[in-house]
């Protein structure tokens, strides 16, 4: 049977599902070196919510860490993410800011992108792939699945042939992230999808949220997929993709061959392993099979952060609440296919629906847009009960009225400190709030290694002081270490 070729997803979706997108630049030097040489077809790396998390959260200078793994990688392309119409926020960004976000990241050594746009705004889609397919990187125009009486077989395949009509696409990317694609609807999506895009490759990205993402891809190796998408082993299933290593092995059993290096994974999945097991991070684990993310279909990650929302108000017990609420709350507003900004956006509608009594009493400016069509047209009609109360409330009133501008580069200069700014300041303006960049600046230079032979105990050590209230100062010595620690 034919070769196989594979995406490594650990530095992106693997940590963003997992991590909370904390890996720092220094967490990757180390198995730089034995990732790029394992063979893989593209290494995914960057988001601009992976961006915005690093400098507001870990006080690293993303571009800075962006150019140091960069270096580390002289064989294998790196790949971002984008969405077709906006960075980092819930909203819209401007197009000049897109096409300067894109040839940015060129600049810096991404030669990939994968774009989307859980809408389909083919139009934002398409110029967005021509100006980095003019920058001299390669492009996946994405499909986003989801399950609807909207998004039909035939429904995703006209989107496909569209993309492949444009000339600047390398491959079609297709991600399952809520992990709901089943085997049986995977036998007739994949072979309509292989034969839209007329001989561009196809790209299969499952999350393994039901454990069913492995008899996925045997389905779309079935017909005619040949570039999987998986994460090492730490971080792999869950609410991540299959592991590279399980993956591998199912290929081995069915007859394909692929050009990864094996022997290089186990010591990429042992450092991995040490810095999640020291940062107190999660590490993949498989799970069993639940029919209920099918009707809520929101990605793993998104769960969590509902978790957290709910915690604010001391109402942790109500998840399943919540997530029988998000339910409602999507066929309300149409079906949108639930990732990036709208699994967001429905999980925080149906929060606020649960913890107001109220239903759609408050409703965040991002859904009022929505529903207004700023951010792309619905796949299906709104609710129409649900569609008056929000036109008709205050703040919908005033929306009515909104425009999305459309600021020139030198006008975005001006708003956010100067003609001065360099391209990379204006973005990283634009990202977050300036006090964050003042923050990470003051950490100081990039840490571009990371230990891992930090003793267990010391590990434990620290674990137990995370869980201290009320000490303010801590000082620890014996031979050969000291540690000091101040809140």
């Amino acid at each position: 049977m034919s070769d196989v070729e594979f995406v490594d997803q650990t530095l992106r979706d693997g940590q963003q599902s997992l991590w909370g997108m904390r890996m720092r630049a220094g967490m990757i030097a180390p198995v730089a070196e034995e990732i790029d040489q394992a063979g893989y077809r593209v290494v995914d790396l960057t988001a601009s919510s992976l961006m915005e998390v690093v400098l507001r959260y870990c006080h690293e200078d993303p571009f800075e860490g962006l150019d140091l793994i960069r270096s580390l990688f002289p064989l294998t392309p790196l790949r971002s993410a984008s969405r077709s119409n906006c960075i980092a926020k819930f909203g819209l960004t401007p197009v000049s800011l897109m096409e300067l976000w894109v040839r940015t990241l060129v600049r810096h050594g991404i030669r990939s992108f994968w774009i989307y746009d859980c809408l389909y705004n083919m139009d934002a889609m398409e110029h967005l792939s021509r100006v980095a397919h003019g920058e001299g990187a390669d492009v996946a125009a994405a499909v986003m699945f989801g399950v609807s009486p909207v998004h039909t077989d035939e429904w995703f395949a006209e989107r496909v042939r569209e993309m492949a009509s444009w000339g600047s696409v390398s491959s079609i990317y297709v991600e399952d992230a809520p992990g709901i694609l089943t085997p049986e609807r995977a036998r007739t999506l994949m072979p309509a999808l292989v034969a839209a895009a007329g001989g561009l490759p196809l790209e299969m990205h499952c999350h393994n949220t039901t454990g069913l993402a492995p008899l996925n891809y045997v389905e779309a190796l079935n017909a005619g997929v040949r570039i999987l998408h998986t994460a090492s082993e730490p971080l792999a299933n869950g609410p991540s993709l299959p592991s590279i290593e399980a993956t591998l092995e199912n290929l081995r059993w069915l007859g394909y061959t692929s050009s990864i290096d094996s022997s290089r994974l186990p010591g990429i999945a042992r450092h991995f392993h040490r810095v999640g097991e020291q940062e107190g991070y999660a590490l993949g684990a498989p799970v069993e099979y639940q029919v209920f993310p099918y009707h809520h279909q929101l990605p793993g990650g998104m769960t969590g952060t509902l978790k957290a929302q709910l915690a604010e108000y001391q109402m942790e017990s109500r998840l399943i609440e919540v997530l029988e609420e998000v339910v409602r709350v999507r066929a309300e507003l149409g079906h949108p296919i639930s990732a990036t900004p709208f699994s967001q956006l429905m999980g925080i509608q149906a929060v606020l629906n649960v913890v107001t009594g109220d239903r759609y009493s408050i409703v965040p400016d991002e859904v009022i847009m929505y529903v207004y069509g700023h951010l792309g047209e619905p796949p299906a009609p709104l609710d129409g009960d649900v569609l008056d109360r929000i036109v008709s409330s205050p703040r919908g009133r005033e929306l009515a009225r909104f425009e999305p501008p459309q600021p020139s580069l030198p006008e975005l200069r001006a708003q956010y400190g100067g003609s001065h700014l360099s391209d990379e300041e204006l973005l990283l303006r634009y990202l977050v709030p300036e006090a964050d960049i003042a923050a990470a600046r003051a950490a100081g230079p990039l840490r571009r290694s990371y230990p891992t032979d930090v003793p267990p105990a010391v590990i434990a050590l620290l674990k137990e002081l995370a869980t201290l209230t009320h000490t303010d100062y801590v000082h620890v010595t014996r031979p050969g270490f000291d540690f000091t620690a101040r809140r």
